[in-house]
């Protein structure tokens, strides 16, 4: 999924993407350390404890639903949350949780 300028409102197929991009744990834990900024490769494989290997897998599979971007300097790679599809996500999860509050209608 890519994420556009000014997206339109998420789809359960693509929030079903996203989601399950989340759902390993140590893809929450990229994404945690993402949320302090921008990191170099090298410093989320020593964080992480992870060979790089394991962590590049990990990168590409966020890469490709779209929750991350890189950027390429000399021979490193920075790796930072893409705003806007963590905003996208937060957007759905909210019409689904004010959707929630309505009562069922009664039953024959």
């Amino acid at each position: 999924m890519r994420v556009l300028e000014h997206p339109a409102p998420l789809q359960a197929d693509q929030a079903r993407l996203l989601l399950k991009a989340l759902a390993d744990p140590l893809r929450l834990q990229v994404i945690e350390a993402l949320g302090s900024g921008e990191r170099c490769v090298c410093e989320l494989t020593a964080e992480l404890g992870l060979a790089q290997s394991k962590l590049s897998f990990h990168l590409r599979v966020m890469k490709e639903a779209g929750l991350i971007a890189a950027r390429e300097e000399g021979r490193w790679v920075y790796y930072r949350l893409e705003l806007a599809a963590i905003a996208l996500l937060r957007d759905w999860l909210s019409t689904l949780a004010a959707g929630s509050a309505t009562p069922a209608t009664p039953c024959c």
